[in-house]
């Protein structure tokens, strides 16, 4: 049986993530925005190759452009 975060195509960090902000949302108005806060990062990755790094990426837009690339494929 597979897990339905999968069968929806999602990667199991993604799956976190969906449920923490669920969570977050789900608080009261103090509670809320403090936990908010702590949930904000920017985090940023690049490739390397031949041993040279290649440019820095935001996670955040590669993956919201991946998830919507995902979703465009699955409309076809």
């Amino acid at each position: 049986m597979a897990f339905a975060w999968r069968a929806s195509g999602l990667t199991y960090n993604r799956y976190l993530a969906v449920a923490a902000r669920v969570v977050r949302r789900s608080l009261k108005e103090g509670p809320r925005l403090q936990a908010e806060r702590r949930g904000e990062m920017e985090l940023r990755f690049a490739k390397w190759e031949n041993g040279k790094q290649g440019e820095n990426k935001s996670l955040a837009q590669e993956n919201a452009s991946s998830m919507a690339e995902h979703a465009s494929e699955g409309q076809k």
